[in-house]
């Protein structure tokens, strides 16, 4: 066991606690990453707030990036010192779901021992498979990515999460082709990976549609070629007509209701939602279903983007090395590991594009 701190959610909606926990060493096919930096997604601020439930004591963070530090049987194509990102997209490799090339929906269960431990011995989980708000993590091979060391750790830690997810949703998901036009509800972290997804495809028209004047400017300098207020009657109206006809592709990249009600109405004839934005448990959307028949149109969702990590990550890194690929204008702020609650009130004030907990001797 290796003693590590750690940010522990005790109670849902309370400020986490800064504890001493015990890491398991790796087992088969899992590996041990000291960790440079996580950032903070609102998933992690949701699971937190109590919005999907889970039990407790629990550790969350998953948009992590770290060396590996230790190796378990039969690891292969990683070795001591790497520089990883860490992901919580675990797949077994062997289920329908990834045999159809689609880890993000694998539906293995995780069998693993617990990996968290209170001195006492009580289990703590590890959120998502991952716990990275946390000075180390034990995880499954098939979690990380090796990424060239002239990518700044914290630059890394946002390939975990936020950018595979947006850019996926218009690359994977959306299958975007050069010339369509997109809407994208929600330039926060998301969203703007979603617009810079959108740029990178060869969209005709982009149009960020958010709540603030502020945040559409900032969807501007990602990618976006026009902005619509939410705050209109009809925001739906105003972005037809900036872009002559409906949508190829709505991306909905927060989770509103009103946003998911108001989606399917951007769309023109064959164009699709994608749902990507993740509401509260039990909040229920409500759409003319005759409209998307009449118009061939549809609703499809998309976790982490539909991406295969081994696959797209290296591609979004090389977008980055080249200067296509914007990373570090997410980073808003900068934060230790014991200043976590300051960093979460932060990025709860909406203003905030991705706030990155740092380790030492990043």
């Amino acid at each position: 066991m290796t003693r590590i701190k750690a940010a522990v959610c005790t109670e849902f909606g309370a400020p986490l606690t800064i504890e001493e926990l015990e890491l398991r060493a790796p087992q088969t096919g899992e590996l041990e990453v000291t960790l440079e930096a996580v950032a903070i997604c609102h998933s992690d601020i949701s699971y937190a707030d109590g919005a999907w439930g889970g039990d407790l004591p629990a550790v969350y963070g998953h948009e992590a990036a770290g060396r590996v530090s230790a190796l378990g049987a039969g690891v292969t194509g990683l070795k001591v010192g790497d520089r990883v990102v860490v992901t919580l997209i675990r797949a077994c490799g062997q289920c329908p779901s990834c045999s159809e090339g689609k880890p993000t929906i694998c539906d293995t269960p995780n069998a693993a021992d617990a990996v968290l431990r209170r001195p006492d011995g009580e289990p703590v989980v590890q959120a998502m498979n991952c716990g990275a708000f946390a000075e180390r993590v034990v995880v499954d091979q098939s979690q990380v990515v090796v990424l060239p060391e002239a990518i700044p750790a914290e630059a890394v830690s946002l390939l975990a999460c936020g950018v595979i997810t947006g850019v996926g949703a218009v690359v994977n998901a959306a299958a975007l082709k050069a010339g369509q036009d997109v809407v994208v509800i929600g330039a926060g972290g998301v969203g703007l990976n979603a617009i810079q997804g959108a740029r990178i495809a060869g969209a005709r028209r982009i149009v960020a549609v958010d709540m603030t004047e502020d945040k559409l400017a900032i969807a501007r300098e990602f990618g976006a070629t026009d902005g619509v207020l939410a705050t209109e009657v009809e925001p739906w109206r105003v972005a037809q007509g900036i872009l002559g006809k409906g949508a190829d592709a709505v991306i909905v990249t927060v989770g509103a209701i009103p946003a998911y009600d108001s989606a399917p109405r951007y769309l023109g004839y064959g164009g699709k939602v994608i749902m990507v934005g993740m509401p509260h448990s039990g909040a229920m959307s409500t759409y003319e279903p005759v409209v998307l028949a009449a118009m061939s149109t549809g609703m499809v969702g998309s976790k982490m983007g539909d991406v295969v990590i081994r696959r797209d990550i290296p591609w979004m890194a090389d977008l980055y090395a080249q200067g296509r690929l914007k990373l570090d204008e997410l980073i808003s702020g900068r934060w230790s590991l014991e200043q976590i609650n300051e960093a979460i009130a932060d990025t709860k004030t909406g203003g905030a594009k991705r706030n990155v907990i740092l380790f030492p001797g990043t």
